[in-house]
């Protein structure tokens, strides 16, 4: 990750509900096909190792960090000689995270806890308290998850704290599919980033269907490739000149009024 431009890749599948083992061999084959693509940093899905809905057992399915899961993506990463991030159910005291980490070949890079909690989650998880970026080289990295792709607050954030790559780890719900198409564009566009956002596909429980639709978004807001609703492997050149260049035909970073957000003094 010491280069301007690099080929990145979103990892789309279906998982298996409740079984690690077979999820981590698909998403290895799937990580493999990146690689022959020339990837050199690769997004995977929400909960890409234990499938979403394991609701009852989240506790049994969720690991401490580091722990068997992020180890495994760490060897992958080694194996390869790439950046990988993913989306795991976090053990951590008497709490239970839902967490994005990004690893290389060195270990565990970064971490972030989901805030914006969606529909159950809120029953099942505890939130997150804060956001930071991961330095991968020239790359400056921002991790979201999911449901938080339509809020602007926290890419806002992020970018404010440096971030020129935005990742959304996600099991996004096929029936708000139009939310995912816009909201994902306007992250990139807003903010002049790169966005990669990677998604689940297939069916949980009979009833929860994702919504497919990876895509890869440049600066512009552009969608530079994108999935259909199978198991899928897409990536794109990321060239950090955009994002400067983006951001300076677009100044809406420069021109923001942060003493308007303030709460007034009582």
């Amino acid at each position: 990750m010491k280069h301007q431009t690099f080929i990145a890749a979103a990892v789309q599948m279906n998982c298996e509900l409740g079984n690690p083992g077979s999820n981590l061999e698909k998403a290895y084959h799937l990580i493999e096909q990146a690689v022959l693509k020339g990837a050199s940093f690769i997004v995977l899905p929400e909960l890409f190792n234990t499938g979403y809905r394991v609701e009852e057992k989240d506790w049994q399915y969720a690991e401490y960090i580091p722990g068997y899961t992020s180890e495994w993506l760490v060897q992958t990463a080694q194996k390869f000689n790439v950046t990988i991030a993913g989306c795991i159910l976090e053990k951590k005291n008497d709490r239970i995270y839902d967490t994005c980490l990004v690893v290389d070949r060195d270990g565990i890079q970064g971490t972030y806890r989901k805030i914006y909690l969606w529909d159950q989650e809120k029953q099942r998880f505890q939130k997150g308290d804060r956001y930071e970026v991961t330095q991968l080289g020239e790359v400056t990295l921002g991790m979201q998850i999911c449901y938080e792709v339509g809020f602007p607050e926290g890419a806002r954030v992020l970018t404010l704290k440096g971030a020129n790559v935005l990742i959304y780890s996600s099991a996004f719900g096929s029936l708000r599919r139009y939310a995912w198409d816009i909201a994902t564009k306007a992250r990139a566009l807003e903010n002049g980033c790169f966005v990669i956002a990677s998604n689940r596909t297939g069916t949980e429980k009979n009833e929860t269907v994702f919504g497919g639709g990876s895509r890869i978004i440049n600066p512009q807001g552009k969608v530079l490739t994108e999935a259909t609703k199978e198991d899928e492997v897409i990536v794109a050149e990321i060239d950090l000149v955009q994002v400067e260049e983006q951001r300076k035909a677009i100044p809406y970073l420069l021109d923001l009024q942060n003493d308007m957000y303030k709460e007034p003094s009582k």
